[in-house]
């Protein structure tokens, strides 16, 4: 049994290490020139562009429910002016990052790893190394870059549009003053809070573009031929969302 035990926990770090030394390769070529700008601007379309109506409705529907559900809790000591504040503190903060990744998670982290997992398995990576094009710098950079400049705009827009959905069901549905819904978001919310929320989407951004370049590039360890591109795409779905979630309370809990 020790030895049953001591054989998984070193398989366990090893291949832990093994997707640092990953992770650090593909920010040392992110330093070295020369840059694929054109990829680049494929993969922030890829990332950003096709994303954005999903990052809309979940971000409209979130903050309803949220406006929904706070005001009556609020309602029960009275502090219904605190809607405003509590609907956008709790976007900004928190779900918007956290959501907004999500959901480029299942959309974009998906497909980015089924495609590079099929370029591996139908031999295309190993075409570009006998031509002497490093595969890192044309199928892994442009995607990190690309995750790390576009997961902030999407968590910014998550956020402004589930503060106005909030509006939509205070001030329309509710009947609490418009005023009173902007003018409490505007004295609780500062600056901080938006740092916050920007450092938490950047570093989601490294996590998931970084998981799903990996399960993609070294699909071969989950399987081969199709099987294999299945269970690398569902490996780095989960692996993603949940290293958010636990990335998001250890962040938290230090910016906070």
């Amino acid at each position: 049994m020790l030895r049953i035990l001591g054989g998984r926990a070193l398989s366990l770090f090893k291949k832990m290490g093994h997707m640092l030394m990953f992770l650090l390769n593909s920010i040392y070529y992110i330093c070295v020139p020369p840059f694929k700008f054109r990829l680049l601007l494929k993969q922030i379309r890829f990332f950003g562009n096709k994303s954005m109506i999903v990052i809309l409705l979940t971000g409209s529907f979130t903050g309803m429910v949220m406006a929904l559900q706070i005001y009556h809790t609020l309602s029960k000591f009275g502090s219904e002016a605190l809607l405003g504040p509590a609907v956008a503190l709790s976007l900004i903060r928190e779900l918007g990052p956290v959501l907004s990744a999500l959901m480029v998670t299942g959309r974009a982290g998906s497909a980015l790893t089924a495609e590079i997992g099929i370029m591996r398995i139908s031999e295309q990576i190993d075409a570009l190394v006998s031509m002497a094009l490093n595969p890192m710098r044309y199928l892994i950079v442009p995607n990190i870059v690309a995750a790390i400049i576009v997961f902030p705009l999407l968590a910014a827009i998550f956020d402004v549009i589930g503060i106005y959905g909030g509006y939509v069901i205070a001030v329309k549905l509710l009947g609490l003053s418009e005023g009173t819904y902007f003018s409490q978001i505007d004295t609780f919310v500062e600056w901080k809070d938006v740092r916050i929320g920007l450092y938490k989407s950047i570093s989601f951004g490294v996590i998931v573009s970084w998981i799903s370049c990996y399960k993609g590039y070294f699909t071969e360890e989950t399987g081969f031929g199709a099987e294999g591109v299945s269970r690398a795409t569902t490996d780095a779905v989960v692996m993603s969302s949940v290293l958010i979630l636990i990335w998001d309370y250890f962040l938290g809990s230090v910016l906070l």
